[in-house]
């Protein structure tokens, strides 16, 4: 005889944080089938349904959306990896067309909102030009485009204020450290894409971490030499800090190079695991590096104070960022695919500027 669970029990079953509410509204949506109903009206589960809602939490976490998921989950289950390859390019396509036009909308709001003190008067003016064009006029085109020509003038007359232009852009961060703060900013400034934001992940104690190791005056490492040459050398030899890179190949200017190099040639391994204690790593090219720091700081062979982990790439560096996360070390990432070798010097340039300008802060310990 079939054993059939309550909806508290599959929910227990599932475990993480579903809750009966989210299994109601999964059943709303079609990603669960109907219930079978007890004497008493109440939902009763299977195993299967066990198995199904398994998957459903495991995409959500993966961060599939639900309508994604259900695309998904209704795909043959004896269909071939190529047609689940297709299914999924689709749903990639969609989601990349959807982002376009999303991007173009926060372009636009951007271009209203991004603008400086010293265009705001002007802004105003515009703004109220706007309101009073009557589209349906002959000429409403030509006069809407002139005060839009009249508004990016201004910015001839100025340089731009990018403090001021992220006021009016950042999210809240009141409850983020002035350091913190501080880092965030320069790494948005250093893309020029606010969407950033939340995909930057610092441990608790990165901040804390790096401002100690910088005072000792610890050993830097890049992965590459470009990595290398975006660092600010002048303030980190101000500091007293010794910087080398680990792939020392000045023909590197590329991830897939250095990627091939790391896997090609066994001495840059080595020379990873001969890095001092207490050391700071900065990679921002090869995803395998960082998967190789992982497993070094796993095995107890490599205990840097702090790892900068922001290499790109498409299927190691999601991977390799997800270890970082979990190594235990103090960490500064980026989530998914953001990365790249400015974003990773710009993170630990930040840190030493705001070291030698505010070396008695303790905001980052609150």
């Amino acid at each position: 005889m079939q054993k059939y669970l309550t909806i508290k029990q599959l929910t227990q079953a599932v475990k993480g944080t579903i809750t009966p509410r989210m299994v109601r509204h999964y059943h709303a949506l079609g990603l669960l089938s109907p219930a079978v109903r007890s004497t008493s009206n109440y939902r009763l589960y299977t195993r299967s349904d066990v198995q199904r809602l398994q998957k459903i939490v495991a995409l959500k976490q993966q961060g599939f959306q639900l309508s994604h998921i259900r695309k998904l989950l209704e795909t043959d289950a004896d269909a071939s990896p190529d047609a689940l390859m297709g299914a999924l390019q689709q749903q990639y396509l969609s989601v990349t067309q959807q982002i376009v036009r999303l991007r173009q909308t926060a372009l636009a709001l951007e271009g209203l909102l991004g603008r400086d003190l010293s265009c705001q008067a002007v802004q105003a003016c515009a703004l109220a030009q706007m309101r009073l064009l009557q589209a349906e006029n002959e000429g409403g085109l030509e006069e809407l485009e002139q005060v839009w020509d009249s508004w990016d003038a201004v910015a001839h007359s100025h340089p731009e204020a990018f403090g001021e232009s992220l006021q009016h852009l950042l999210p809240d961060l009141s409850d983020r450290s002035e350091i913190e703060v501080d880092l965030l900013s320069k790494l948005i400034l250093a893309c020029g894409d606010c969407s950033l934001l939340p995909f930057v992940k610092l441990s608790k104690t990165a901040i804390q971490s790096a401002r100690e190791a910088l005072k000792n005056r610890c050993q830097i490492v890049a992965d590459v030499p470009p990595v290398f040459a975006a660092l600010d050398c002048t303030r980190l030899a101000h500091l007293g800090t010794s910087i080398e890179t680990l792939i020392d190949d000045p023909h590197i200017n590329a991830a897939p190079e250095a990627e091939q190099e790391f896997w090609q040639e066994r001495a840059w391994f080595e020379r990873l695991l001969k890095l001092e204690p207490g050391c700071i790593l900065v990679i921002g090219y090869a995803p395998s590096v960082l998967m190789a720091v992982c497993e070094a700081i796993a095995n107890g062979q490599l205990q840097p104070a702090l790892v900068i982990g922001m290499p790109i790439g498409f299927s190691h560096s999601p991977v390799a960022k997800r270890r970082l996360v979990r190594s235990g070390v103090p960490y500064i990432t980026t989530v998914g695919t953001f990365g790249g070798g400015l974003l990773a010097a710009v993170a630990l340039n930040a840190l030493v500027e705001s070291l030698i300008e505010k070396p008695n802060c303790h905001c980052h310990l609150k």
